[in-house]
């Protein structure tokens, strides 16, 4: 019981903080012994498409259209492809309004990535940037991804998702924190070798290493990149281009995103098998069992495993102080995430509960995303999460 113990605990604390030390100092080493790479600021930009998917997305259309029409890019190198697919309200007609943007649609809708292979087809563009209707894009976003492309090794950027938190008092305030050091975690992957997948409010391909995934992808950004990756390019990460969006409208709603991106992620795993064969993709395969697969998998069993053991070795076997110290911390930091969850239903502000609630609520959305995966409930279609 012991051996179980102290394996699970190893495995929860490396997957949420270990893996994080390990690349801080390997980064270091690497500084070191490694040249920095530069860029070349005289670099000749790639021809680009920037292409949003948009479903019922009238209240924020209009902002989206001026925001992307406001960034910094050559414009005889420039296009942008607004796809409309299934939209029911004014957004297919509010884009209309704007001669410069080519408009795409369709009366039926068959989800985001079926849009997007549609809209492929019509890019003739070295480049093609993929970004959300619901997010805006810093001026020089779309100069700092493309001048990466001058890098023959790298097939992808991945560019940074930023996450705007407003004083309303409740957990979402978690995802804040979260994306803040998901975004140091992808910086020093970018670093050692390549970001383990990109996200899709902001992430450009080579437009002639693009694959079309199935179109029952339930993360199709992530897969789209990854595959590239498997190809044997890299994915760096850009900081210095970012895509800004609100937070989830409550932690109701937050829940509901990371349920299917838990389903998204099993299936992720289930496809992409040979990105795990360490002979092949020595660094990639670490990088990916690291930052993805052990929080997708095995993880969240092993935090209810590892409290019912440590308190079975306290209770049963009287384990000596370690144990006991360890138990404590766990029902602490429990009570803490339960806390959380009454006070961001009451709209009491005390942050201090709310990242362990928020932490508790990502792994739980784990269970319920398997479950969702496996029995097949999880579709394309799905209902999108609200913002504030």
């Amino acid at each position: 019981m012991q051996i179980i113990f102290w394996i699970s605990l190893f495995i929860i604390i490396y997957t949420y903080v270990g893996y994080g030390i390990v690349l801080f100092i390997i980064i270091k080493l690497l500084r070191v012994f490694r040249k920095k790479q530069t860029l070349d600021p005289n670099y000749e930009l790639p021809t680009v498409t920037l292409i949003v998917a948009a479903y019922n997305e009238e209240y924020c259309i209009e902002e989206k259209i001026t925001n992307t029409l406001a960034l910094d890019y050559p414009s005889n190198k420039v296009n942008f492809i607004f796809i409309t697919d299934g939209s029911t309200d004014g957004t297919s007609a509010i884009i209309a309004k704007y001669p410069s943007i080519q408009l795409m649609h369709k009366p039926e809708r068959s989800g985001k990535i079926v849009a997007v292979h549609r809209a492929m087809q019509e890019v003739k563009t070295e480049v093609a940037v993929f970004t959300d209707a619901n997010t805006l894009l810093n001026k020089q976003a779309l100069i700092n991804i493309c001048r990466h492309f001058q890098d023959p090794t790298v097939g992808a950027v991945a560019g940074e998702k930023r996450v705007q938190i407003d004083d309303s008092g409740d957990a979402t305030a978690g995802e804040g924190f979260y994306w803040k050091y998901e975004s140091k975690l992808k910086a020093w992957d970018s670093e050692l070798f390549s970001v383990v997948g990109a996200a899709g409010e902001l992430f450009s391909v080579k437009t002639a290493l693009y694959i079309p995934v199935p179109v029952d992808t339930l993360l199709d950004d992530f897969m789209i990149s990854m595959l590239i990756a498997e190809k044997g390019y890299r994915i760096v990460y850009e900081p210095d281009a970012y895509a800004t969006e609100t937070a989830s409208a409550n932690t109701k709603e937050e829940l509901k995103r990371k349920v299917r991106i838990a389903a998204g992620g099993i299936q992720s795993f289930l496809r992409l098998t040979g990105l795990l064969n360490p002979f092949k993709h020595p660094v990639l395969s670490f990088q990916y069992l690291s930052h993805r697969i052990l929080r997708w998998t095995i993880t969240p069993f092993l935090m209810i495993g590892c409290f019912f053991v440590n308190w079975y070795i306290v209770i049963m076997m009287e384990g000596d102080w370690k144990y006991q110290i360890i138990l404590a911390g766990q029902v602490l930091f429990y009570g803490f995430a339960l806390l959380g969850w009454i006070m961001q239903s009451r709209s009491i502000k005390v942050k201090l509960f709310f990242i362990p609630y928020y932490f508790c609520m990502m792994n739980y959305a784990v269970f319920a995303g398997i479950k969702r995966y496996m029995s097949s409930s999880q579709t394309v279609l799905w209902e999108k999460a609200k913002r504030k």
